[in-house]
């Protein structure tokens, strides 16, 4: 029997200029939908599980050409509530060598923005539920979306759901200070707590030593005290981080890292070319909740996960379109890139 997870979160519309160009120098956008927890869920669904959506957006066109895009890919969104009066955009200017990617932010009031806890029926929507995932953006968004969140979350824990929750600190959504005070209290319900240095850092309060990806320089000893730390205060099962080694918006080095409270774990590493970066982090955690779902044990996940990410860097658009058997291959040593035929 398949596995069913949920997600919770928003989905919006890109915007971005092809072929690298500035938005100075653009007359016309390439239109892409997604956003973290839904980038999430289209991997789930692309690996074969019976992944949900939960969202709202409004009930025109726009909104319809969200649902139809996860629906594409083979996401359910009986939970997508409808109503409200925008679709939250973004726009991506895509970086190249040492010039870095931009986005900007056009997502206040959106339609998940000013939802209420009302429109959604947690308790049916976890019945059979095996997992739920959701990240930092979201109670971001909101007042009102971090009390839907956290409804979730009770909801989740309260049917038995494992939780996972990549910590994704967005600067421009909130302060630091404004994190930990919401993401803190959240924490207690989850089992699978995912985020690099600066996520780390900013919305629990932990800071590796020894790290800075802008210098593409990695101390994994900084990140084994602060896994301690993590688990001794939350109680986590499992916590993870993906290492980034920026060398450039190009060219970064990729692997990852996870702590079960008695072995710590590197993955294998690879070396990417970017065709787009947008979307690696929620690859990464889609991968890992396959992994944990569906392999032997938790290095086999975190390797599924480092390799089914890698891969995403090279597919533009936020969603991950890697098939299980592409990552397996991958994994098991072939990066040659050679045609298939």
């Amino acid at each position: 029997m398949s596995k069913k997870v949920v997600t919770l979160g928003e989905i919006m519309l890109r915007l971005s200029p092809a072929d690298h160009l500035r938005f100075v120098q653009a007359n016309q956008f390439d239109v892409i939908y997604g956003g973290g927890e839904a980038n999430v869920c289209t991997s789930l669904a692309n690996y074969g599980l019976d992944a949900y959506f939960v969202s709202k957006v409004p009930a025109h066109a726009i909104g319809q050409c969200a649902i139809n895009e996860l629906r594409r890919y083979g996401v359910h969104t009986d939970y997508v509530a409808r109503g409200g009066d925008r679709l939250g955009i973004y726009y991506l200017e895509h970086g190249a060598s040492m010039r870095a990617s931009q986005v900007i932010y056009d997502r206040a009031n959106s339609s998940i923005a000013e939802a209420k806890v009302e429109d959604f029926d947690f308790d049916a929507i976890f019945e059979g539920a095996d997992w739920f995932h959701f990240s930092g953006i979201t109670p971001a968004i909101s007042k009102s979306a971090a009390a839907i969140t956290e409804a979730a979350l009770k909801a989740a824990k309260k049917a038995g759901v494992t939780v996972s929750v990549d910590l994704n600190y967005r600067k421009k959504l909130w302060t630091p200070a404004e994190a930990q005070a919401v993401m803190t209290k959240l924490m207690e319900y989850v089992d699978v707590c995912i985020g690099n240095e600066e996520d780390a850092e900013k919305v629990l309060g932990f800071k590796p030593e020894g790290t800075d990806v802008t210098k593409g320089e990695l101390d994994l000893s900084g990140y084994h005290s602060i896994f301690k730390q993590m688990k001794e205060k939350f109680g986590f099962k499992y916590v993870v981080t993906t290492l980034r080694e920026s060398h450039s918006a190009s060219d970064n080095g990729w692997s990852a890292l996870i702590y079960d409270g008695q072995e710590f774990y590197h993955s294998k590493h690879y070396d990417i070319r970017i065709v787009d970066r947008v979307g690696g982090g929620d690859s990464f955690s889609a991968g890992l909740i396959y992994g944990l779902l569906m392999k032997d044990c938790f290095k086999e996940a975190l390797e599924f996960a480092v390799g089914a990410s890698a891969l995403k860097h090279t597919i533009f658009g936020d969603f991950n379109l890697v098939t299980k058997e592409e990552v397996e291959t991958l994994i098991k040593g072939d990066a040659s890139g050679r045609v298939q035929r």
